[in-house]
């Protein structure tokens, strides 16, 4: 397999990844191009079977980078039809009690109505399918259903561009019927917008070393769910967010519910993955919380018809990495471009998208012939509105780890107040570091489903449309395949097998008794909580067969 041949392909510019951040680039560069008269080729590759199907967010979204992107989206029919119209924030006390936060006290930053800027409830995904439908009219190659497998470089490093997984290789890594390697993709500059904890994104990061200096990356993981609800219950553009109750003070985190279009909701949790409790089940703490009266209100008497999972990268900018290095550049969230204490990171993704494209084709139409490292772009993202917000806002999260739930956001308000004049906090520790042993913690007994409001693993993972061939490579490498049982299971009763919110890893019993690790990497949605959390750092998370994993709608 090492010596196979391989097809090349050249473009003037490769994009990995058909999210936010890598489409706006791609429509960026074909419209300076096509307004400069210049030939330009861009591709851009997508694992997923379709743009969007693994594409995962709340979202309430800020149209300001599509805005400069495409000023005429409302005419062109982009996909923002549900304006927020209304804005509630709740502290949920217990499973019964709640106390609704007066707008006075709500961070300025999660103000999603009361100002000029009009925010819509929208699905990311079918934003994402315009976006793409835009960048093939402008002349961008999309290639869905390839994986990109491995960054090319050259001898001293730089980067030229892509190799795509082979398809059609077997569990045992021999070619199957119908085998067919992986083509190279060749480029002057490649852009990374893989997504959080991308494979390649994180092997560049460490390759190049774009996170020295840096607080370490922080994650969280996001559920969501998509509901049919009843018309009486129904009100377009309501936007609730809320904190407390089920997680405990040490587990930080909090959830939406937002009522979106056709008389659906999207309600999910997202859960810092900096928690100590290895007892702890992400997936479980969510379908928990939708039994409280103020979520339930909304829910009961509906229907769930879509479910997933995603990482999400929330370090802010005391973890943001250097975004730039020979032959390419980190984009949206594979950096972390996200402003968690908005809860937004898709028009920030896009700014990124936008700053690299311009960047890249000045370099191209100055007869740049690829290669070099842009450092224009660094000065370029500095001096933008998105750079601007992450400054702004760059101690939320570390405060809420250091001082709690109620502490953070008392000195979040206060920084807010007070124009982030408090000292500067950050948080120095790892999510993977954090977790405490399980004899320490307490075992944690969660309700049993009653498939009204509450669902277990196996029916959620079916919601997403998940697949992958079952005879190809296990894409969940194991550096140590015995640490599992030997170390993870008696120190922290191995917690993969709760932080997975797909039921991927399992500890089952042999034929003699004895505790073994079981990978169902069928299940897998694609998340990466497992290549983060697990405390020996001893899974790696890598692309699979081009096509595999989610096929999320409207999510």
């Amino acid at each position: 397999m090492e010596d196979v041949e391989r097809e090349s392909m050249d473009f003037d510019v490769v994009i990995v990844g058909a999210g936010p951040a890598g489409l706006s680039a791609a429509c960026r560069l074909m419209q300076q191009a096509n307004d400069a008269g210049q030939e330009l080729t861009v591709c851009l590759v997508e694992k997923g079977s379709e743009v969007g199907a693994h594409i995962l967010s709340g979202a309430v979204f800020e149209p300001r980078a599509l805005q400069e992107l495409f000023p005429d989206w409302a005419e062109r029919g982009a996909p923002l039809t549900t304006p927020a119209t209304r804005d509630e924030l709740y502290l949920l006390k217990d499973a019964e009690k709640a106390q609704k936060l007066p707008n006075a006290l709500v961070p300025k930053t999660m103000h999603n109505t009361g100002d000029d800027l009009t925010r819509y409830v929208i699905s990311a995904g079918n934003l994402c399918r315009w976006l793409a439908e835009q960048a093939e009219g402008l002349g961008v190659e999309i290639f869905p259903g390839f994986a990109a497998q491995e960054a090319l470089h050259d001898e001293d490093g730089t980067v030229r561009g892509i190799l795509i997984g082979d398809m059609g290789v077997a569990a045992d890594g021999t070619p199957k019927s119908g085998h067919m390697p992986g083509m190279e993709l060749r480029a002057k500059y490649t852009l990374f917008a893989e997504g959080s904890r991308g494979h390649l994104g994180k092997r560049l990061i460490e390759r190049f070393k774009l996170d020295e200096g840096k607080d370490p990356q922080h994650y969280g993981i996001g559920l969501k769910e998509l509901w049919d609800v009843p018309e009486a219950q129904h009100e377009p553009g309501l936007v609730l967010h809320g904190s407390g109750w089920p997680l405990d003070k040490h587990t930080h985190g909090g959830w939406f519910l937002y009522h979106v279009e056709n008389q659906q909701v999207v309600v999910g949790l997202i859960m810092d993955l900096s928690y100590q409790n290895p007892w702890l089940s992400p997936f479980d703490e969510f379908q928990r919380m939708k039994h409280h009266p103020v979520l339930k209100q909304s829910l009961e008497g509906g229907k769930r018809v879509a479910y997933g999972a995603r990482a999400i990268t929330k370090g802010g900018l005391n973890c943001l990495p250097k975004m730039t290095f020979p032959g390419g550049l980190l984009i949206g969230c594979d950096a972390g471009t996200l402003n968690f204490a908005k809860i937004k990171g898709l028009h920030t993704a896009m700014k990124s998208g936008l700053v690299a494209a311009e960047t890249v084709f000045e370099a191209i139409a100055d007869g740049d012939e690829g290669g070099q490292e842009l450092t224009a772009f660094t000065g370029k993202w500095e001096t933008s509105w998105a750079y601007a917000e992450l400054k702004e806002t760059a101690s939320f999260g570390p405060a809420i780890h250091k001082y709690g739930t109620l502490g953070g956001g008392a000195y979040n308000f206060l920084d807010q107040l007070l124009g982030g004049k408090l000292p500067k906090v950050h948080d120095t520790t790892p999510d993977h570091a954090t977790l405490k042993p399980a004899s320490e913690c307490e075992k944690i007994d969660y309700p049993r489903p009653d498939d009204k409001l509450s669902f277990d693993k196996p029916s959620s993972v079916f919601l997403s449309n998940t697949n992958h061939e079952e005879d190809q490579p296990c894409h969940l490498r194991l550096d140590d395949p015995d640490l599992p049982i030997r170390e993870n299971l008696p120190l922290y009763d191995e917690p993969a097998q709760r932080y997975c919110p797909a039921g991927v890893y399992e500890v089952v019993e042999d034929d003699a008794g004895n505790p073994r690790f079981q990978i169902n990497f069928q299940n897998c949605v694609h998340c990466k909580t497992c290549d983060i959390k697990d405390p020996a750092q001893n899974i790696t998370w890598v692309a699979p067969e081009g096509g595999g994993g989610p096929n999320y709608p409207n999510m």
